[in-house]
Protein backbone atom coordinates (compact mmCIF):
# COMPACT_ATOMS: atom_id res chain seq x y z
CA UNK A 1 0.00 0.00 0.00
CA UNK A 2 1.48 3.33 -1.68
CA UNK A 3 1.93 5.96 1.39
CA UNK A 4 0.72 9.84 -0.23
CA UNK A 5 1.24 12.88 1.67
CA UNK A 6 -1.46 15.46 1.09
CA UNK A 7 -0.60 18.95 2.09
CA UNK A 8 -3.08 21.70 2.05
CA UNK A 9 -4.21 24.79 4.10
CA UNK A 10 -8.17 23.80 2.94
CA UNK A 11 -9.30 21.19 5.33
CA UNK A 12 -11.99 20.82 2.88
CA UNK A 13 -9.68 19.76 0.12
CA UNK A 14 -7.47 17.49 2.73
CA UNK A 15 -10.72 15.61 3.79
CA UNK A 16 -12.30 15.21 0.53
CA UNK A 17 -9.34 13.86 -1.43
CA UNK A 18 -7.75 11.68 1.72
CA UNK A 19 -11.34 9.62 1.47
CA UNK A 20 -11.00 9.27 -2.20
CA UNK A 21 -7.20 8.18 -1.98
CA UNK A 22 -8.22 6.19 0.78
CA UNK A 23 -11.17 4.21 -1.34
CA UNK A 24 -8.87 4.00 -3.83
CA UNK A 25 -6.58 2.00 -1.30
CA UNK A 26 -4.25 3.87 -0.65
CA UNK A 27 -2.22 4.92 3.09
CA UNK A 28 -2.96 8.68 3.59
CA UNK A 29 -1.05 11.44 5.87
CA UNK A 30 -2.46 14.74 6.12
CA UNK A 31 -0.68 18.44 6.86
CA UNK A 32 -2.28 21.45 6.83
CA UNK A 33 1.31 23.89 6.27
CA UNK A 34 4.54 23.06 4.62
CA UNK A 35 6.40 23.31 8.13
CA UNK A 36 4.12 20.22 9.74
CA UNK A 37 4.93 18.34 6.52
CA UNK A 38 8.65 18.58 6.66
CA UNK A 39 9.17 17.96 10.54
CA UNK A 40 7.14 14.71 9.35
CA UNK A 41 9.01 13.59 6.54
CA UNK A 42 12.26 14.28 8.43
CA UNK A 43 11.26 11.44 10.13
CA UNK A 44 9.49 9.40 7.51
CA UNK A 45 8.86 9.75 4.02
CA UNK A 46 5.75 8.99 1.65
CA UNK A 47 6.05 7.58 -1.18
CA UNK A 48 4.96 10.45 -3.24
CA UNK A 49 3.41 14.03 -2.01
CA UNK A 50 0.72 16.31 -2.55
CA UNK A 51 1.18 19.94 -2.56
CA UNK A 52 -0.78 23.16 -2.29
CA UNK A 53 1.76 25.93 -2.74
CA UNK A 54 -0.13 28.74 -0.99
CA UNK A 55 -0.01 27.69 2.54
CA UNK A 56 1.26 29.36 6.17
CA UNK A 57 4.07 29.01 7.52
CA UNK A 58 5.97 27.43 4.85
CA UNK A 59 4.81 27.62 1.14
CA UNK A 60 4.74 24.51 -0.89
CA UNK A 61 7.44 26.09 -3.37
CA UNK A 62 9.66 25.89 -0.12
CA UNK A 63 8.86 22.40 0.82
CA UNK A 64 9.58 21.13 -1.94
CA UNK A 65 12.72 22.60 -1.93
CA UNK A 66 14.04 21.56 1.01
CA UNK A 67 12.24 17.69 0.11
CA UNK A 68 14.54 17.74 -3.34
CA UNK A 69 17.53 17.95 -1.14
CA UNK A 70 17.01 14.72 0.19
CA UNK A 71 14.90 12.97 -2.14
CA UNK A 72 13.25 12.03 -5.79
CA UNK A 73 9.95 11.02 -4.55
CA UNK A 74 7.69 11.88 -7.31
CA UNK A 75 5.82 15.49 -6.21
CA UNK A 76 1.99 17.34 -7.33
CA UNK A 77 1.80 20.68 -7.11
CA UNK A 78 -1.85 21.86 -6.88
CA UNK A 79 -1.90 25.43 -8.44
CA UNK A 80 -4.53 28.69 -8.47
CA UNK A 81 -6.35 28.34 -12.10
CA UNK A 82 -4.93 31.27 -13.82
CA UNK A 83 -1.56 31.06 -11.68
CA UNK A 84 1.05 30.06 -14.92
CA UNK A 85 4.00 31.72 -12.79
CA UNK A 86 3.59 29.19 -9.97
CA UNK A 87 3.21 26.50 -12.68
CA UNK A 88 6.46 27.01 -14.42
CA UNK A 89 8.23 27.97 -11.17
CA UNK A 90 7.43 23.73 -9.52
CA UNK A 91 8.58 22.28 -12.59
CA UNK A 92 11.39 24.19 -12.77
CA UNK A 93 12.01 23.63 -9.25
CA UNK A 94 11.54 19.89 -9.57
CA UNK A 95 7.58 19.05 -9.31
CA UNK A 96 6.54 15.95 -11.42
CA UNK A 97 3.16 17.72 -12.38
CA UNK A 98 0.69 19.93 -11.31
CA UNK A 99 -3.36 20.37 -11.29
CA UNK A 100 -5.31 23.38 -11.38
CA UNK A 101 -7.92 23.97 -8.54
CA UNK A 102 -10.58 23.34 -8.88
CA UNK A 103 -9.72 19.86 -10.30
CA UNK A 104 -11.24 16.55 -10.78
CA UNK A 105 -10.35 13.99 -8.19
CA UNK A 106 -10.78 11.33 -10.64
CA UNK A 107 -7.56 13.22 -12.28
CA UNK A 108 -5.65 13.57 -9.33
CA UNK A 109 -5.60 9.98 -8.48
CA UNK A 110 -4.58 8.67 -12.20
CA UNK A 111 -2.02 10.84 -12.06
CA UNK A 112 -0.72 10.00 -8.45
CA UNK A 113 -1.06 6.14 -10.20
CA UNK A 114 1.19 7.00 -13.06
CA UNK A 115 3.75 8.34 -11.47
CA UNK A 116 3.93 5.79 -8.57
CA UNK A 117 4.15 3.26 -11.38
CA UNK A 118 7.05 5.06 -13.86
CA UNK A 119 9.10 5.52 -10.13
CA UNK A 120 8.37 1.76 -9.23
CA UNK A 121 9.85 1.01 -12.89
CA UNK A 122 12.82 3.45 -12.62
CA UNK A 123 13.65 1.58 -9.28
CA UNK A 124 13.43 -1.80 -10.71
CA UNK A 125 10.15 -3.09 -10.31
CA UNK A 126 10.35 -4.09 -13.29
CA UNK A 127 13.64 -5.75 -14.55
CA UNK A 128 13.11 -7.34 -17.35
CA UNK A 129 15.96 -6.77 -20.20
CA UNK A 130 14.12 -3.98 -22.20
CA UNK A 131 15.25 -0.93 -23.83
CA UNK A 132 13.85 1.00 -20.90
CA UNK A 133 16.46 -1.02 -18.37
CA UNK A 134 19.70 -1.05 -20.36
CA UNK A 135 22.15 1.45 -19.27
CA UNK A 136 22.58 4.11 -22.11
CA UNK A 137 26.10 5.15 -22.78
CA UNK A 138 26.05 8.50 -25.20
CA UNK A 139 28.90 10.06 -25.53
CA UNK A 140 29.08 12.36 -22.10
CA UNK A 141 25.98 10.94 -21.36
CA UNK A 142 25.01 7.82 -18.71
CA UNK A 143 21.97 6.24 -17.65
CA UNK A 144 21.08 3.65 -15.87
CA UNK A 145 17.11 3.33 -15.59
CA UNK A 146 17.56 0.33 -12.78
CA UNK A 147 19.29 2.58 -10.37
CA UNK A 148 17.99 5.61 -11.67
CA UNK A 149 21.00 7.34 -11.81
CA UNK A 150 22.95 9.68 -14.32
CA UNK A 151 25.70 11.29 -15.12
CA UNK A 152 27.67 13.63 -17.29
CA UNK A 153 31.38 13.82 -18.01
CA UNK A 154 31.67 11.58 -14.54
CA UNK A 155 29.40 14.20 -12.95
CA UNK A 156 26.08 12.60 -11.40
CA UNK A 157 23.15 14.79 -12.31
CA UNK A 158 19.87 14.19 -9.86
CA UNK A 159 16.49 14.35 -11.92
CA UNK A 160 13.25 13.61 -11.10
CA UNK A 161 10.78 10.54 -12.73
CA UNK A 162 9.74 13.02 -15.33
CA UNK A 163 13.14 14.40 -16.22
CA UNK A 164 14.70 10.69 -15.94
CA UNK A 165 12.17 9.34 -18.81
CA UNK A 166 12.14 12.51 -20.82
CA UNK A 167 16.27 12.31 -20.97
CA UNK A 168 15.82 8.26 -21.51
CA UNK A 169 13.34 8.97 -24.40
CA UNK A 170 15.89 11.29 -26.08
CA UNK A 171 18.56 9.45 -25.80
CA UNK A 172 17.85 5.96 -26.71
CA UNK A 173 17.74 7.39 -30.33
CA UNK A 174 19.92 10.46 -30.65
CA UNK A 175 19.92 12.13 -33.63
CA UNK A 176 15.38 10.86 -34.21
CA UNK A 177 12.88 14.03 -33.51
CA UNK A 178 10.83 13.18 -30.43
CA UNK A 179 7.60 15.11 -30.75
CA UNK A 180 5.78 17.07 -27.74
CA UNK A 181 3.07 14.30 -28.13
CA UNK A 182 5.63 11.20 -28.19
CA UNK A 183 7.38 13.22 -25.57
CA UNK A 184 3.64 13.52 -23.65
CA UNK A 185 3.40 9.86 -23.97
CA UNK A 186 6.15 8.72 -22.36
CA UNK A 187 5.76 11.05 -19.07
CA UNK A 188 1.74 10.85 -18.87
CA UNK A 189 -0.77 8.24 -18.97
CA UNK A 190 -3.03 8.13 -22.05
CA UNK A 191 -5.68 9.02 -19.16
CA UNK A 192 -4.13 12.36 -18.40
CA UNK A 193 -4.20 14.97 -20.14
CA UNK A 194 -1.21 17.75 -20.79
CA UNK A 195 -0.47 20.96 -22.96
CA UNK A 196 3.06 21.24 -24.72
CA UNK A 197 4.15 23.96 -22.19
CA UNK A 198 4.18 21.00 -19.32
CA UNK A 199 6.20 19.37 -21.60
CA UNK A 200 8.26 22.51 -22.52
CA UNK A 201 9.01 22.94 -18.81
CA UNK A 202 10.61 19.77 -18.17
CA UNK A 203 12.37 20.01 -20.25
CA UNK A 204 13.90 23.51 -19.62
CA UNK A 205 14.34 22.21 -15.75
CA UNK A 206 16.29 19.55 -17.54
CA UNK A 207 18.63 21.33 -19.46
CA UNK A 208 19.21 23.17 -15.79
CA UNK A 209 20.31 20.70 -14.23
CA UNK A 210 22.51 19.36 -16.99
CA UNK A 211 24.02 22.73 -17.13
CA UNK A 212 24.74 22.88 -13.74
CA UNK A 213 27.78 20.44 -14.21
CA UNK A 214 28.10 21.60 -17.67
CA UNK A 215 27.51 25.18 -18.64
CA UNK A 216 28.08 24.32 -21.97
CA UNK A 217 25.49 21.25 -22.31
CA UNK A 218 23.50 21.66 -25.70
CA UNK A 219 22.79 17.66 -26.14
CA UNK A 220 19.14 18.66 -26.25
CA UNK A 221 18.17 20.61 -29.20
CA UNK A 222 14.77 22.26 -29.78
CA UNK A 223 13.20 22.07 -33.01
CA UNK A 224 10.42 24.71 -32.94
CA UNK A 225 6.88 23.36 -33.89
CA UNK A 226 8.52 19.82 -34.65
CA UNK A 227 9.73 18.82 -30.98
CA UNK A 228 13.02 18.23 -29.52
CA UNK A 229 16.03 15.92 -30.34
CA UNK A 230 19.39 14.20 -28.41
CA UNK A 231 22.74 15.04 -30.40
CA UNK A 232 25.47 12.68 -28.90
CA UNK A 233 28.22 14.45 -28.38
Amino acid sequence: MSRIALVDDDRNILTSVSMTLEAEGFEVETYNDGQSALDAFNKRLPDMAVFDIKMPRMDGMDLLQRVRQKTNMPVIFLTSKDDEIDEVLGLRMGADDYVKKPFSQRLLVERIRALLRRQEVIEGGEVGDTEETKVIVRGELEMDPLRHSVSWKGRDVTLTVTEFLLLQALAQRPGFVKSRDQLMDVAYDDQVYVDDRTIDSHIKRLRKKMRTVDTEFSAIETLYGIGYRYNEE
